[in-house]
């Protein structure tokens, strides 16, 4: 099988040190969910806190152009936001999934399988686009 090119998605060079800084500040839920990701656990290699185009998302796999949510209280309030947000990166080819912070701390089992079954598919479908 030939090795699809990450795809990379240029980003505001600004976002850079704030994303240095919520990596270093990181949730519980991104904790947890990192220390079963990290190193291609699943198989490809996620990054943490990744500035793409104007936004930063929690996890983000170029590979498989995937990105993990994790919708805490800080985004009680932003479903408009959020919403746009992910549009934008849609349209960019950006695939997300979403997982709430009391998902991956009491339901981390079912998170991981979901998400594994989700990366499944996208390398799958980019296999067979490869064909």
């Amino acid at each position: 099988m030939t090795k699809k090119r990450n795809n990379i998605i240029p980003y505001n060079p600004k976002l850079k040190a704030y994303a240095r800084q919520l990596r270093t500040n990181s949730t519980l839920s991104e904790v947890l969910l990192w220390q079963k990701i990290k190193g291609k656990a699943l198989g490809v290699q996620f990054h943490r806190q990744v500035p793409i185009n104007e936004f930063i998302v929690d996890f983000y796999c170029h590979e498989i152009q995937l990105t993990i949510e994790i919708d805490g209280s800080s985004h009680d309030n932003k479903y408009d936001y959020d919403c746009k947000r992910q549009n934008v990166l849609e349209t960019k080819g950006v695939q997300f999934i979403r997982f709430t912070n009391n998902e991956i701390n009491k339901q981390l089992f079912s998170v991981l399988l979901a998400l594994e079954d989700k990366i499944v598919d996208l390398m799958n479908s980019n296999h067979n686009q490869q064909l």
